[in-house]
């Protein structure tokens, strides 16, 4: 199903790393996970939030967030589920490496108001 934009909705996104290719300097391993909601990030979480991964989401995150499909935005095969990856090339190019990251939305609210 192809949702459109639908903003009396509100969304939580789980984000985790599935995959670590070469060194990531803020040491992601398969399974850390972080959680927004709406559009706030939950403030008591365990994995830390590497800023060069977020700024790298936002652009696809954000319209996600709002609704709109995987599929629709080209980082899934699936409606609420998608994959992002962090900028890092990696080797040979940096001393670091890229991290994969699956985003999985699930509906909290079908209504709200501000």
């Amino acid at each position: 199903m192809v949702r459109a934009s639908n903003t009396s909705m509100k969304y939580r996104v789980y984000i985790e790393v599935v995959e670590v290719r070469g060194f990531c300097a803020a040491n992601y391993m398969p399974g850390d996970r972080f959680v927004i909601e709406w559009f706030y990030i939950k403030p008591v979480q365990e994995t830390k939030i590497c800023l060069h991964a977020l700024n790298s989401m936002l652009t696809l995150l954000l319209p996600f967030l709002k609704g709109v499909s995987a599929k629709a935005l080209g980082i899934g095969r699936e409606d609420d589920e998608g994959y992002i990856q962090c900028p890092d090339p990696g080797k040979p190019y940096t001393n670091g490496g890229t991290v994969v990251f699956r985003l999985k939305r699930e509906i909290i609210s079908e209504q709200f108001s501000i």
